[in-house]
């Protein structure tokens, strides 16, 4: 799993709980999973990052993609696991199941893509390099991937690599798996501190 990671260490992406993902992730789970104050500082942040009527992929997705309510969009495309979560999302145009441990080749075209999105999800691929390399293929020149995530998790599910780190070790792993997957311009933007909501920190890189 971690040929492209030769500093991280044997087990690194290994997991608690080795069950199947789809099993895991079949009940709905209709739940936020960063508070009101964070949700809004990551609003911000597409706000300004995120170009008006472009081609969205939300990947990882839930029934909230936290999208600002006036961004114009050509199509948001949501990536999940599951169909009734995704479906309850009123952002998505269509959206797909897939396990990306089991499978990182998206089902989009290349260079189709104006933006891609991760939230607080990413501490669950046991393949980050090979998901992530597929994302810069189906973004456009120049297009962004916004990594963002929190302290919070489904730690049987996490892999033990970021079970064993701190916010500012996320960063900079996540930054890495960016870095590996041949994105350019990588950078850590902290969107929340912790001190008065849940922490949230997103990691930014460029196709």
């Amino acid at each position: 799993m971690s040929e492209r990671l030769p500093e991280l260490p044997p087990g690194a992406f290994n997991r608690v709980d080795e069950s199947d993902d789809l099993e895991f992730y079949a009940p709905p789970r209709l739940v936020t999973h960063i508070d009101e104050s964070a949700t809004a500082a990551l609003t911000a942040f597409y706000h300004a990052a995120l170009p008006a009527n472009g081609v969205i992929f939300d990947m990882m997705s839930s029934w909230v993609s936290h999208l600002p309510s006036d961004l114009p969009t050509a199509e948001v495309i949501g990536h999940g696991m599951n169909a009734e979560e995704l479906a309850a999302n009123p952002r998505l145009d269509r959206w797909f199941i897939q396990d990306l441990n089991a499978d990182p080749i998206l089902p989009l075209e290349t260079a189709s893509v104006d933006a891609a999105l991760c939230c607080v999800g990413v501490q669950y691929l046991r393949r980050p390099i090979e998901v992530f390399a597929d994302v810069r293929r189906t973004l456009r020149p120049g297009a962004p991937v916004i990594v963002s995530f929190s302290n919070r998790c489904f730690p049987t599910k996490a892999v033990a690599v970021w079970r064993g780190l701190n916010g500012a070790g996320h960063a900079q792993l996540v930054s890495l798996y960016l870095e590996r997957a041949a994105f350019a311009d990588v950078r850590v933007e902290v969107l929340a501190d912790g001190r008065s909501s849940d922490p949230l920190t997103a990691v930014v890189g460029r196709a």
